[in-house]
């Protein structure tokens, strides 16, 4: 049965690069959420329901894939833990996966987030994040509008670690996954 690695936490707390680390450790496969944002963006333009829709259409069809090809993956995801649909959206990962599902929250200060939002490698792996402006002002916006971090207890899949990152390497974060879920 194929594992499914689900790394959330708010927009420029890790995830891609912890992703990165976690991949170079286990051998999994990695699609970030931009792979089918930014693809489906450069069609029809962001938020529209057109790209939407293909979006979430190619992350259902790589979840799909993976499993019929026995393909363990890592998953980049932004988890509003105040909206309900998010929730219904990690249960039905979950129910794809068949439990194999195994989830990871990192969290970092406001501050750290807005300075790692402006890296290169960011920059270069997403598009969307080039405008570094607007990409603050979202990354700001966002963070006043959804809660992006779980209180404690909340998340109750036994598959979960949730680490703060502030201070630890992307590499050393990765170790820590790769031992506590013995991938």
């Amino acid at each position: 049965m194929s594992k499914l690695v689900l790394i959330t936490g708010g927009q420029a707390v890790g995830k891609m690069t912890v992703g990165e680390k976690l991949k170079d450790l286990t051998g999994f496969a990695l699609t970030i959420n931009h792979d089918s944002l930014d693809l489906s963006a450069k069609i029809f333009g962001w938020g529209t329901p057109a790209h939407k829709e293909l979006s979430k259409k190619i992350r259902e069809a790589t979840f799909k894939a993976s499993i019929n090809n026995n393909v363990d993956l890592i998953f980049t995801f932004v988890w509003a833990f105040d909206l309900q649909s998010d929730w219904d959206y990690i249960e039905s990962i979950n129910k794809m996966y068949n439990g194999e599902l195994y989830i990871v929250e990192l969290v970092t200060d406001l501050q750290t987030r807005l300075e790692r939002n402006n890296t290169e490698h960011r920059k270069e792996i997403k598009p969307s994040k080039r405008n570094i402006e607007e990409s603050n002002r979202e990354l700001i916006n966002s963070s006043k509008k959804y809660r992006l971090e779980s209180n404690d207890g909340e998340v109750f899949y036994k598959k979960y670690i949730k680490i703060d990152n502030t201070n630890i390497s992307p590499e050393e974060v990765a170790k820590m996954i790769k031992e506590k879920f013995e991938l």
